[in-house]
């Protein structure tokens, strides 16, 4: 341990604490829009998964609702014609203490939903296995690439409802 300047005691960063209290799927819909109208033959899908995150208070110390929104459609490669839609609000209840409030936002949208994914991820694979189609494994999502995006795209729009100024 190295001497601070002026005997100060070495300062200590705060502990971390993160505690999964519940996880549960809020709302999910499976849509096999192929078995209306079968196709001929072998189709290839074209798979396109759409992520939308959502962290709230809760009223308990500590407590935080993380929900993170899946929105998968499959449509033939060749045809464009949609085989299934599947929609998914996968939520868990969080214990978060010793995060500085400046990384609250961040952690609450990020570390959270890397420990929701896998969750999320087996009733994707399960859903649409039962739903008549191979079982889909999604791809790990970077968490915080989507996070950085999504401020970007915040900031943009913060631009364009700013009133222009002229001189």
């Amino acid at each position: 341990m190295a001497d601070q300047p002026n005997g100060a005691a070495p300062q200590q960063a705060p502990q971390v604490k993160m505690n999964v209290l519940t996880q549960y799927i809020r709302d999910m819909s499976f849509e096999n829009i192929l078995a209306r109208k079968p196709a001929a033959g072998q189709v290839q899908p074209d798979v396109k998964v759409q992520v939308a995150l959502d962290a709230k208070k809760r009223e308990a110390e500590h407590q935080f609702d993380v929900m993170m929104k899946l929105t998968i459609a499959s449509n033939a490669k060749e045809t464009g014609d949609p085989m299934f839609l599947m929609e998914l609000e996968y939520v868990g209840v969080f214990h978060v203490e010793g995060v500085p409030d400046e990384q609250l936002h961040p952690f609450l949208l990020i570390e959270c939903p890397r420990m929701l994914f896998p969750f999320a991820r087996r009733i994707v694979s399960d859903v649409t296995r039962d739903g008549g189609f191979p079982p889909l494994n999604l791809d790990t999502i970077d968490f915080v690439s989507l996070y950085r995006a999504e401020l970007q795209r915040r900031a943009a729009a913060m631009q364009q409802q700013a009133p222009e100024t002229t001189n």
